[in-house]
């Protein structure tokens, strides 16, 4: 249950887990001790912390994609309404937006210019015959995506209605971010190029700290996240980005069943 609130809330008081779970001041204590020696999370004075990643830590694409399926799926499905045939549209490396691929998929005559190889792949593969995929060049980082200068320059002369953008972490402070520079510089890139951002990311992204920031929380236009964003982060966010959208992972149903 502490862990619980932790991953909910970043932060916990010994007061408040002492009223949470009916024990005593010192069992709390104890058990934060525990937690601490374990490297499960952060002890400090009247509580605990959850124990932050390092700001330059990237982990790989197969290991992203195992995590927060239901949420990305839900998040990737309502930013495919906001996607219409004609558009011309950006779509960043990640791995919620790679599940934004397969709705895309369907759309016919849709522009897509991306830097991630397996956005590119995908549709490629299933998408209409009507899709053009421009995939950008440059350095391959180990989230699959491409960036760097030559990534930079192959969109200096474009302009698309919209930027679907997935992050690392995302914080008052730091706004939306990555532990990897280079991808900082081509993302920002394809949002000076853009009409509107929107970012999609899980709720575990909140209070996330990357390296680099890309933008801030009140460049996007929307920000669609999951029901797992306490009402602390809900209103934080709220009073940054111009729309916040909040999904429910309980919604999404195996599109077998949906269609018997």
């Amino acid at each position: 249950m502490i862990l619980g609130a932790l991953s909910r809330d970043g932060t916990v008081r010994v007061t408040d887990l002492v009223e949470l779970l009916g024990v005593s001041d010192m069992t709390v204590r104890r058990d934060l001790v525990s937690l601490h020696r374990e490297g499960l999370l952060e002890k400090v004075h009247g509580g605990a912390m959850a124990v932050a990643e390092p700001s330059s830590s990237e982990p790989g694409f197969a290991a992203k994609s195992v995590r927060r399926q239901l949420e990305k799926e839900a998040i990737a499905a309502a930013a495919a309404q906001l996607v219409h045939e004609g558009m011309a549209i950006a779509v960043s490396a990640g791995t919620t937006t790679h599940a934004l691929t397969r709705h895309l998929a369907r759309v016919p005559n849709l522009t897509v210019v991306t830097n991630s190889v397996w956005v590119a792949d995908e549709l490629h593969r299933t998408g209409e015959s009507t899709t053009s995929v421009l995939l950008t060049g440059g350095l391959r980082t180990p989230s699959d995506a491409l960036v760097g200068p030559v990534a930079v320059s192959s969109l200096r002369s474009l302009h698309v209605d919209a930027f679907f953008m997935g992050v690392h972490g995302m914080d008052v402070r730091a706004g939306f971010s990555t532990p990897n520079l280079l991808e900082s510089e081509t993302n920002r890139a394809m949002i000076e190029r853009s009409r509107r951002l929107i970012v999609c990311a899980d709720s575990t992204k909140w209070g996330v700290v990357g390296l680099s920031s890309i933008a801030s929380l009140s460049q996007a236009a929307v920000l669609i996240t999951d029901s797992g964003l306490s009402a602390q982060a809900s209103g934080a966010l709220s009073d940054h980005v111009d729309e916040l959208v909040m999904v429910d992972p309980a919604d999404v149903h195996d599109e077998g069943d949906a269609d018997a």
